[in-house]
Parts: structure tokens; sequence; C-alpha cells
């Protein structure tokens, strides 16, 4: 274990490489059983490093299905993360997790999430399953991804608003009506939802 983190140690550069970081992960996940991979994910986020704490939150993500407990960890624990890149990968994380499993039966999961106290938690959630009717299950029930992004639009975080609204923003190229159509509802004297508004509608005729 500790040679495999000196080997990331050597390998890394000091610089931000993203694709590095999943290719290590994946790697890693491919070539070890999944008791090994949960063991190494808690050991890699206790690094100093921050990279190498990317290349652990991956890990969990990878054997959340097997083990709660680390989907517990990356809900409970990594969301308190400083670093918004450790926070980005929280999210790719999650949608890992929910890919595993299945979108239709994370659903349960996907909601708790998104109205979970802690605002990265709901950003993981919202940021993660981008673009929502790119996946299984959403991409036949686009109306599902509507309802549970605008629900999201009083949000008391200025991030999640923001991921939220570009969310169905994304989700409007293909499904413009549904999209005016959750707008159309929606009772624009409050600023934040103004704010989820003009972003959800950009590519929509919606004043």
């Amino acid at each position: 274990m500790n040679n495999y983190v000196t080997y990331l140690e050597e390998t890394l550069p000091q610089k931000d490489s993203l694709k590095l970081v999943k290719t290590e992960a994946k790697k890693f996940y491919q070539s070890n059983p999944p008791e090994e991979c949960l063991e190494m994910g808690y050991t890699l986020y206790g690094s100093e490093n921050f990279q190498i704490q990317e290349i652990g939150v991956f890990l969990l993500g990878y054997c959340a299905h097997a083990f709660p407990d680390a989907q517990v960890f990356l809900r409970d624990k990594v969301s308190l993360h400083k670093n918004w890149k450790v926070q980005e990968i929280l999210a790719m994380a999650f949608d890992s997790h929910c890919k595993m499993i299945g979108y239709e039966q994370a659903l349960p999961l996907i909601r708790e999430w998104m109205e979970s106290d802690n605002a990265n938690v709901r950003r993981a959630a919202s940021e993660g399953l981008r673009v929502w009717t790119g996946r299984p299950y959403f991409k036949e029930n686009p109306g599902i991804a509507v309802e549970i992004l605008a629900s999201r639009r009083e949000d008391a975080s200025e991030k999640v608003r923001k991921s939220a609204g570009n969310a169905l923003r994304d989700i409007s190229r293909k499904h413009p009506q549904l999209v005016a159509a959750e707008l159309a509802k929606w009772d624009l004297s409050s600023r934040k939802v103004q704010e989820v508004y003009q972003l959800a509608g950009k590519y929509l005729y919606v004043k």
C-alpha cells in the first residue's frame, strides 16, 4: 500500500492533471478486488496531496455500491473538503455510484442528496449527473430530471442554484417545451428564482 502511495507521489505532476487522476483511479479499480479499492480509497484520502485524495474519492465512488459506508463517507466527510477541485471529483464519484447501481435504482439516493443540508452534497448530485438526460432512465424520463432540478430554484446556495439552472439549460436543448412549461409555473418575485430562471431559459424564447 505504501508502495502505491509512493508511486503516485512520483507519478502525479505538481500541476493538476485530472486526466491522469482519472486514469490512475480506473486502473487501480480494474486491477484490484473491491475490498482493496475500499481500503486504498480511505488511505489515499488521508494524503496531504489533493490529487492523491482525488484518486481516493474516485475509488470510494467505484466501490460504494458494494460498501454503503463508502457512500456515507463521500456524503459526510468528502463534502466538507475545502478544495473545490476535490468537490468536483465528489460530483463525478457520485455519478459513478449512480451509474453502477442504475439511475432508476439510485433515484431515492439522488433525491436524498439533492435535499441534503450540505450545499456541497446538493451540488454534487446536481453537477455530477449533468447532462441529466444523457443518463439512462432520465433519458427516457426527462420530466423527472426537470422536476428534481427545479426543486432547487430557491436553494440557499448560489452554487447549487447555478448548477441546477445550468443543468436545466442543458436539458432544454433537447426538451425545450418541457423546460419552458416548467419555467412558466415559477413565481419570479424572488431574486434567487430569477437567477435560476435566466440560466435555465438561456436557449428558450422566454422573458
